[in-house]
């Protein structure tokens, strides 16, 4: 009886890639039935050895990714010893990109581990920043890395939008003058609430402008500079109360407020 042939996958991650590799090449194959064993997360030449040693050299070939030129060197002169065929599956195509991009690879391991976690943690910022938008639901900003308030047009889903891109998780509370602001923006600390206020000319030619676009009246309330002034006022009696740094965005870029924001949050809780 033919023992099933075995293909042991040695990885300084996980070893995912590899086997992938592994399976699309086996699949041309005897359709492709080929037992694959995982070693993952290899970072001594003890944790080599350990592998080495579980390996039947009669009925066995080791493909590996290994980054670090010493543990890669180390795996060859072992499987040359015990006669085991062994494949780096990562060096050819480093060395190609190495010659293209005409600089040294890091030779360092997790990275693209690393890279995804940035990836998701930004997709969950922007999904929690999409659900707690414009006030959605107070209860939520006790998980918010971050809470925006300020009357309306002070671009604050803009700046929610693009600090969630950079990872932090941020919601928006709009301040309107008829109704009380919900009671969560008091409870939450103040190191992690940003006001944003803005000149009155500035926020009554933004709001007619936003009228314009949407086909209203011009010189409606909302437009006033009698609301203005009041609103403003309203706003910057309840960013006292709360005690949070006030941000003003009348001639700033939505990049440039962004920047001041995280500098702050850092300068005032080490973010």
């Amino acid at each position: 009886m033919t023992r099933q042939k075995v293909v042991h996958v040695v990885s300084d991650s996980v070893g995912e890639t590899a086997e992938l590799v592994v399976k699309a090449v086996a699949s041309q194959f005897n359709g492709g039935h080929v037992e694959i064993n995982r070693h993952s997360f290899i970072e001594s030449t003890q944790d080599i050895d350990e592998a080495i040693n579980s390996v039947d050299e009669l009925n066995s070939l080791i493909a590996y990714t290994l980054v670090i030129p010493e543990l890669k060197e180390y795996l060859d002169r072992r499987s040359a010893e015990k006669g085991i065929f062994s494949v780096d599956l990562l060096s050819p195509l480093l060395h190609v990109f190495e010659d293209f991009f005409k600089q040294e690879a890091k030779h360092q391991p997790k990275l693209i581990r690393r890279m995804d976690e940035a990836y998701f943690k930004k997709i969950e910022a922007i999904e929690f920043s999409v659900k707690y938008d414009d006030g959605k639901d107070p209860r939520g900003l006790k998980w918010a890395d971050l809470v925006l308030i300020g009357v309306s047009r002070t671009s604050k889903t803009p700046l929610a939008m693009y600090l969630a891109h950079h990872g932090y998780r941020v919601a928006n509370v709009p301040i309107v003058l008829e109704v009380a602001p919900p009671k969560e923006i008091f409870e939450i600390p103040r190191s992690k609430c940003v006001g944003l206020t803005i000149s009155p000319e500035k926020l009554n030619e933004v709001r007619k402008e936003r009228l314009k676009s949407m086909g209203l009246n011009a010189e409606s309330n909302y437009a006033s500079m009698e609301r203005i002034f009041e609103e403003l006022d309203y706003a910057n009696r309840i960013m006292k109360r709360i005690g949070c740094p006030i941000i003003d965005v009348s001639n700033k870029a939505i990049e440039e407020t962004a920047n001041l924001i995280i500098h702050t949050l850092k300068r005032g809780r080490g973010l």
